[in-house]
């Protein structure tokens, strides 16, 4: 009789082993059929271009965890027209350490202040050297072009924003579109979305940037909201 203990043990182990394979396959498949469930990646990306297509204003805020090509920025954050204008501020690096400025664009002007002194008016050109945010909302070059211009989009997920459902979609960006969002971009650059479930609005951006020289680039995210709230912009 003593035979049968390690023969039940075997007979035990082997079970539970089964078990836990079913387990997983189930977990497995259960996934699959999730991820199945879930809206095209390239459909929703034509769903989000139009969407973004017709915003008039929002709110925006962009922050970057590495270098940005040409650029001293490490967060923007501010109000957008579709027309180009925009308020905020933006932080900047000078000599190693952080500095805030404000920023109003209205027309070909750019207005910046300092931590100290008035606003002094400038050439919206010569914002590049800052940030320029004036065509995110463009309609023909903004975010809406970058959307539509996107490829092998695949819906991973669905997520909650800020308290808002959506679909996170996985795509690659052409660098030309993405440049009017993130400056210095030069090659095609991987990124995921997040997509309103409800109305295909494009609330959160994650751009994964290439390395610059010896340094490792890092990751860009934009966020939008308050779409459409009266927007008064103005020079100071």
């Amino acid at each position: 009789m003593r035979p049968i203990r390690p023969l039940l043990a075997v007979v035990l182990v082997g079970l539970v082993v089964l078990t836990g394979c079913k387990d997983n396959k189930t977990a497995a498949k259960n996934n699959d059929a999730t991820t199945a469930n879930l809206p095209a990646g390239d459909t929703l990306l034509k769903e989000s271009a139009a969407a973004m297509h017709d915003v008039k204003t929002a709110q925006f805020k962009i922050t970057s965890d590495g270098p940005i090509a040409g650029l001293s920025l490490r967060k923007a954050e501010g109000q957008l027209t579709r027309e180009g204008s925009a308020k905020g501020t933006a932080e900047i690096e000078q000599s190693g350490q952080p500095v805030e400025v404000s920023f109003v664009i209205v027309g070909d002007k750019i207005y910046l202040k300092g931590p100290t002194g008035g606003y002094q008016a400038l050439p919206l050109a010569l914002a590049a050297s800052v940030y320029d945010p004036s065509a995110i909302l463009n309609p023909d070059k903004g975010i809406a072009k970058v959307l539509s211009t996107a490829s092998d989009a695949k819906t991973e997920a669905t997520e909650d924003v800020d308290g808002t459902s959506t679909y996170r979609v996985a795509a690659t960006m052409k660098a030309a579109d993405l440049v009017t969002v993130v400056p210095g971009v030069t090659d095609s650059v991987p990124g995921k979305l997040w997509i309103s479930t409800a109305d295909k609005k494009l609330l959160k951006a994650a751009f994964t940037l290439p390395n610059v020289g010896d340094t490792k680039g890092g990751t860009v995210t934009v966020t939008f909201s308050n779409f459409d709230a009266p927007a008064s912009i103005s020079a100071p």
